[in-house]
């Protein structure tokens, strides 16, 4: 990587080297560190979430990850961990179409239960947010499956295959599928997640190959591997 590549360009590459959304956390936790550029001419301008925007995206991630015996994710920043991924890496209309969807989310919860989601008590909140996330789980998986077949036949035909750039599907993940998929990423990123949750050794011992998960050490997941 060349030494006059900006770190937006570094984060961007790598985001797109490595296939997007679970890319982007993991690269922004090692450059985390970085100074923050200034903005150069013509650089879209930072996200920033409104109040009640930043309000609907803390508690979905406390929903998602809650405390318990360990930090969850508003102990660890994970709110602004996704608007710091969304301002450095992705596109304005990424941007855009994720404050579009979280709009519509808020909307979907007044038309059904006559209130804005934040006003909602903790367990229709939960529950509402279940329904929502379960029908982005089914209509990604329809897709997916829909984008295989498609991939299949055109194997199995005799035309040239078109040359391919996305791993994925085009269109990104839905709102809710593209918070959790952050959230996921910036808490385990994060010194409580990879340490308390996960196991961490700095110095790794022998290698065990091939072992279940609770013969593992404490029988927790490696943070590293």
């Amino acid at each position: 990587m060349g030494a006059t590549m900006n770190r937006r360009e570094a984060l961007r590459r790598g985001a797109l080297l490595l296939g997007g959304m679970a890319s982007v956390p993991s690269i922004l936790g090692v450059l985390g560190g970085c100074s923050r550029e200034p903005a150069a001419s013509g650089t879209p301008a930072p996200l920033r979430f409104g109040e009640s925007e930043q309000a609907i995206v803390e508690r979905i991630v406390d929903i998602m990850i809650p405390r318990t015996d360990t930090p969850g994710a508003l102990d660890v920043g994970v709110p602004a961990f996704i608007a710091t991924a969304l301002e450095e890496v992705y596109s304005q209309d990424v941007r855009d179409r994720y404050l579009e969807e979280l709009h519509e989310f808020d909307a979907a919860a007044r038309q059904e239960h006559g209130k804005p989601f934040l006003e909602l008590e903790p367990p229709v909140q939960q529950a509402f947010l279940q329904r929502i996330h379960d029908a982005a789980i089914e209509d990604e998986t329809a897709r997916s499956a829909r984008y295989r077949d498609q991939l299949a036949r055109e194997i199995r035909g005799d035309a040239p295959l078109e040359q391919r750039t996305q791993i994925r599907p085009s269109g990104g993940r839905p709102f809710v599928l593209a918070t959790k998929q952050l959230a996921l990423h910036g808490f385990f990123v994060s010194e409580p997640g990879a340490t308390q949750v996960l196991q961490y050794l700095p110095i790794p011992g022998a290698y065990h190959g091939c072992l279940p998960v609770n013969e593992a050490g404490n029988g927790k997941r490696w943070a590293t591997s």
